[in-house]
């Protein structure tokens, strides 16, 4: 199985990788292998993590407070977002191709 990241995502991923290594240096390059691990996890066990909607799910990661937000689509996992898990719940929403996926569950 495959994954790639929403443009927005990796924008995500990004500013928070900033935001570390800003915070202390090699900090952000400890996030980014942290979130790489969880792209991993879910790249083994798909559906594993809990659902937000139909088809859109979410894994933590262990270290920081942040989630993977996903979609799989056949054999491809495709990253909607890298969420901070205390800010702006649902920011990522607009970012969904298909309404339907919209709705929680």
């Amino acid at each position: 199985m495959n994954f790639s990241f929403h443009p927005s995502a990796r924008l995500d991923l990004n500013q928070a990788v900033d935001y570390y290594e800003g915070s202390q240096l090699g900090l952000g390059y400890e996030f980014l292998e942290e979130v790489y691990a969880t792209i991993g996890r879910i790249i083994q066990y798909p559906n594993a993590w809990g659902k937000l909607s139909r088809r859109t799910r979410r894994c933590l990661t262990q270290r920081f407070p942040y989630s993977v937000v996903y979609q799989i689509k056949e054999k491809h996992v495709r990253i909607i977002a890298i969420a901070h898990s205390h800010r702006r719940p649902g920011y990522w929403l607009n970012r969904l191709n298909n309404e339907e996926d919209e709705t929680p569950i």
